[in-house]
């Protein structure tokens, strides 16, 4: 039996640009975009106003609105009908070491398609990287969640010591830590011994966690430790595998 055949309209919809912003969305609402947005919608798309676009706040839903002003340097849309109303994102944390440049955006990314509600830098004893970029991970995380049509943008952390992190860690939020070193090969079997609820995941550095921190860890009753299987991953890499299998088990896929 063949498809339903999409509408005109609909595909005009589909094809519509998305855009995170930070204005309020509502019936006839009008929203300023940025200048990069506006840049991007003039120059890039070559849109005229009266375009239509799909904005999204991470409060309010998605909306198609339409472009009623469009010069190089400023933006706005009026908001004309509500697409998707607004879900409750997960709360799953995701704590990682610090990456150069490209890897950490391919990561940031990725966790973001992947559900993470904050993105949290942390510095351990073998990190290599000291600095980290936070507005180009905003911009990677943003990019992420219009283009795989998310309703939520994580929020993007300061850097912070682990030892000072875990000190005021809050102890009804379950802290799963990727370690090499588990007994259990199977993160299955691990994982199906924490009970679901606040959830936070940590993956180490290039090097690992040191013997101190991997002792630390173990100390503490909020944290489980899984393993990864039987390869050495690369921390982008991990970071994805870590995520599947967590949602997979005690996330939204379940």
């Amino acid at each position: 039996m063949p498809g339903k055949t999409m509408s005109h309209e609909e595909a005009q919809i589909r094809k519509a640009q998305r855009l995170f912003v930070t204005g309020d969305l509502g019936e006839n609402r009008e929203v300023e975009l940025s200048k990069p947005q506006a840049h991007y919608l003039r120059n890039v798309l070559r849109l005229e106003e009266g375009a239509l676009v799909r904005l999204f706040n991470g409060r309010d839903g998605e909306w198609l609105c339409r472009l009623n002003t469009l010069t190089r340097k400023a933006a706005a849309a009026q908001c004309e009908a509500c697409l998707r109303p607004q879900e409750s994102q997960g709360d799953l944390h995701y704590l990682f070491a610090p990456l150069k440049h490209a890897r950490l955006d391919y990561m940031v990314q990725k966790a973001t398609e992947m559900g993470a509600s904050v993105l949290q830098p942390v510095q351990t004893d073998f990190t290599q990287v000291s600095r980290v970029n936070a507005e180009r991970m905003a911009a990677n995380a943003m990019e992420a969640a219009e283009q795989c049509n998310l309703l939520s943008v994580p929020e993007i952390r300061s850097p912070v010591k682990l030892l000072s992190l875990l000190e005021t860690w809050d102890s009804g939020r379950r802290l799963i830590y990727c370690d090499e070193a588990s007994h259990v090969l199977s993160p299955l079997e691990a994982l199906g011994d924490i009970e679901p609820g606040p959830l936070a995941l940590i993956v180490g550095p290039e090097g690992g966690f040191s013997d101190a921190e991997r002792q630390m860890l173990k100390g503490l009753d909020f944290v489980s430790a899984i393993s990864l299987g039987p390869r050495i991953m690369r921390a982008d890499t991990a970071a994805v595998a870590a995520l599947a299998v967590v949602q997979a088990v005690l996330g939204d896929w379940r």
